[in-house]
């Protein structure tokens, strides 16, 4: 080839050191590319691929370029290339590749099993759920079989959950087509694979018995499941009867993170890790996933880790970092269309909301999430909404609240099947039975979560059972003991805020008991912690135990112990401003207000509003 003239017009340029055509500008291979016929690039195409033998993926795409008739070679090489591709994140790549597959298909089987997958990999891994919709229509147009079929199913349960939000509806069409696909044949693939994590997940999201048994029939008829499958339904599903076996299988797939890429197994195998409190072990892995700062689908692929990192930042105390993560997904959220994600982490949010006093806006988002979640049979939604208010009761000190709700989730004495936030209210239903004098109630959960077993799942379920018990027990020494064997368990300092109510719970035993020394100890445990929490209801309920001990509460020169959304609540409200225009303000609601007004005015040594103004000259003078 005479590239002088282009040489002499500054078209291209030969590199003398690597001997490598460089186009001048861009725009000028575009116009080469653009003036040249079809049949010319497809002979461009042929000639790259012959030299990319050592590169599967690239040299795929260009034979696929090349190719105009169905040709089951080269479809067969972009199916190995898009399994390369989804193995190390890039869907699109994937996706790509598997819809050329299927063009390029002779097979009326694969002309419809490719793109079904390509559809599946859309809904379930970029977030584009209309061009999933729209390769699946090519699916279906192109014929069916069981791959088709279950790939299709899968696609469409995404779809459904994320438009609709029909849970139902969706386990519906994908039992049938796996069920449908087992009577034809017991062999597994990818695509069952596939099918039945979804399956389990509508499971989990519905959290009601007839949807898992349905989940267990068709497990039932299979010689095996991946392993990730068979932990997840069974630590996701119900925790409270997980196996020594089940956990161990857990540790090992989490220790096996450190290795792995795949964003997909990642979050499967961290959130197989959520109840059973093993979330620190995808840590490092979710962290990889969310500081990645180019990838294709990288919204969704840090959509997927961060309701793992909220939840985790949550449990460990570092709440200000599971509200920045829970901003950032709220975020990402607008720009996929997956609203059910929304939840996650208004419910993280919310969680920190109760704990530091913001009550109404916990309450709010509460009642969002179970109107959301009635009409679509989110059973696990409406558990979840309940959780933020036992939390938001007990920051109010409404115990009997408190109780009723927690109830609501675990009926005293039993730990309901497939819901697994019984487990975390195992200390709220105990405390709130025994400040309501429900004493028999008390006891016969006690009883019921120690039977169990759930305390040997983790050292946080330790505390919380000891905890229970502790509180529970009808006599000093035996709710001494207990509650010292809880604080003392090896790893307690991981967990915080239950940690701190346990320490709050212990000392107001022993105030009780009048073993004022040793209840002093306790209860400064407790406060110190909660006030580094940021957990102002319980931070004043062990300041209030702490006086009454006769010990003087500390409290910074000017500030009365006001946080600092008190500060500006009080502020606006001695500038005269009412409930209503400092809810506007402060984008909080009207009862959030009169909340932290309540609290506010004995910090202030007040009783009326018109005391304000003066009460917050003589703290400035301080």
């Amino acid at each position: 080839m005479d590239l002088g003239p282009a040489e002499q017009d500054d078209l291209i340029r030969i590199d003398e050191g690597d001997h490598r055509l460089r186009f001048r500008h861009p725009l000028i291979r575009s116009a080469i590319v653009g003036a040249s016929t079809a049949a010319e690039r497809r002979a461009a195409h042929c000639t790259i691929a012959e030299v990319l033998h050592d590169r599967l993926e690239r040299r795929a795409w260009h034979l696929g370029e090349a190719s105009v008739e169905p040709d089951e070679d080269v479809a067969a090489l972009l199916e190995r290339s898009a399994h390369m591709a989804g193995t190390r994140g890039d869907s699109y790549a994937a996706i790509r590749a598997l819809t050329r597959a299927g063009h390029l298909s002779p097979a009326v089987h694969d002309r419809a099993r490719r793109p079904a997958r390509a559809a599946f990999i859309g809904a379930n891994a970029t977030g584009e759920l209309v061009n999933a919709s729209h390769l699946l229509e090519d699916a279906r147009q192109a014929g069916t079989d069981d791959h088709a079929s279950l790939y299709s199913a899968a696609t469409t349960a995404h779809v459904m959950l994320n438009g609709t939000g029909d849970i139902d509806m969706a386990h519906h069409v994908i039992v049938n087509a796996i069920e449908e696909t087992l009577q034809r044949s017991d062999a597994y693939d990818p695509a069952l694979d596939e099918a039945l994590y979804v399956l389990m997940l509508l499971c989990h999201f519905g959290g009601r018995r007839e949807l898992w048994q349905a989940f267990h029939r068709v497990v039932a008829r299979l010689p095996a499941l991946p392993a990730v499958m068979t932990v997840s339904a069974a630590a996701l599903g119900d925790p409270a009867r997980v196996s020594v076996a089940a956990l161990r299988e857990v540790d090992e797939l989490l220790a096996g993170l450190a290795h792995e890429s795949d964003p997909t197994s990642i979050v499967r195998i961290g959130t197989s890790g959520v109840y059973v409190d093993r979330l620190s072990g995808a840590r490092d892995a979710a962290r990889r996933i969310w500081r990645q700062e180019r990838d294709a689908g990288l919204a969704v692929k840090k959509l997927g880790v961060l309701p793992l990192l909220c939840q985790d930042a949550f449990n460990t105390g570092r709440w200000d970092e599971t509200i920045r993560l829970a901003d950032h997904g709220l975020l990402l959220r607008e720009q996929v269309d997956y609203p059910f994600y929304t939840w996650y982490f208004r419910y993280e949010k919310a969680l920190v909301a109760a704990a530091r006093s913001d009550v109404g806006s916990a309450v709010e988002t509460a009642d969002a999430m179970t109107s959301w979640a009635v009409s679509r049979g989110a059973g696990q939604m409406m558990t979840a909404a309940t959780h933020i208010r036992v939390l938001s009761a007990f920051a109010d000190e409404d115990f009997e609240s408190a109780f009723r709700y927690a109830e609501a989730i675990s009926p005293a004495g039993t730990l309901p099947c497939y819901v697994p936030h019984a487990i975390w209210v195992v200390m709220d239903l105990v405390e709130a039975a025994v400040l309501t004098h429900r004493q028999a109630a008390a006891s016969i959960h006690v009883r019921a979560v120690q039977e169990a077993g759930i305390a040997n799942v983790s050292t946080r379920l330790a505390l919380l059972v000891g905890g229970a018990a502790a509180v529970a027990a009808t006599t000093d020494d035996e709710a001494t003991a207990l509650f010292e064997r809880a604080l003392s368990l090896p790893g307690v300092d991981d967990w915080p805020f239950e940690r701190a109510r346990v320490a709050l719970a212990f000392g107001e035993r022993l105030r009780k008991a009048k073993v004022t020394s040793v209840a002093r100890e306790a209860l400064l445990t407790a406060l110190h912690i909660f006030e580094e929490l940021g957990a102002r209801p319980w931070a004043d309920r062990a300041g209030r135990e702490l006086r009454a001990t006769g010990w003087a509460v500390q409290r910074e020169s000017g500030s009365a112990g006001l946080t600092p959304q008190e500060s500006e609540v009080v502020h606006l409200a001695a500038s005269g401003l009412t409930n209503k225009q400092i809810a506007e303000r402060l984008h909080l609601s009207p009862r959030t207000v009169s909340g932290h007004l309540y609290r506010v005015f004995p910090k202030l040594g007040i009783t009326t509003r018109a005391a304000l103004r003066d009460a917050l000259a003589d703290l400035d003078e301080q």
